[in-house]
């Protein structure tokens, strides 16, 4: 008897140092990041709303169990890479659906396609940080 395989579509996002390995599965709209809930991974529920946009946007937050594994970075890069992991795996499951009202129009509209390519700038000798300078003295 061969096994039933469960459908599951991957995407990765990366944000500033943060990057994220996202799957989606068919489900009841189950959020899990590093093995934890969202809402005990996350500390503000500003964040969680960041990150459930791309569902919410495509109304198919209650269709997939979202299951996220993230390193590097702080609590907002992680936001935004999750958040860019999801729509690239929304777009993998709607692959082959040629219809007019396809995810990856209305994604685009909303601006999740694009990756966020801002970085931190790296420091430059003379300088305490990337531009700031140390404190000018004219005596």
């Amino acid at each position: 008897m061969p096994k039933k395989e469960k459908v599951t579509y991957c995407g990765t996002g990366r944000r500033k140092e943060a990057i994220a390995k996202v799957k989606l599965i068919p489900g009841s709209g189950k959020i899990t990041v590093n093995g934890k809930d969202v809402h005990e991974y996350f500390p503000f529920e500003t964040l969680v709303m960041d990150l459930v946009q791309p569902l919410d946007v495509t109304e198919t937050r209650e269709t997939f169990d979202v299951i996220a594994e993230v390193k590097g970075g702080g609590f907002n890069g992680q936001t935004g890479a999750i958040r860019l992991g999801i729509t690239r795996a929304l777009l993998e499951s709607d692959e082959g659906n040629e219809s007019d009202n396809n995810f990856r129009s209305v994604l685009k509209k909303a601006g999740f396609i694009t990756r966020d390519a801002r970085i931190k700038e790296r420091k430059k000798y003379g300088l305490k940080k990337a531009r700031k300078a140390p404190q000018f003295s004219k005596r």
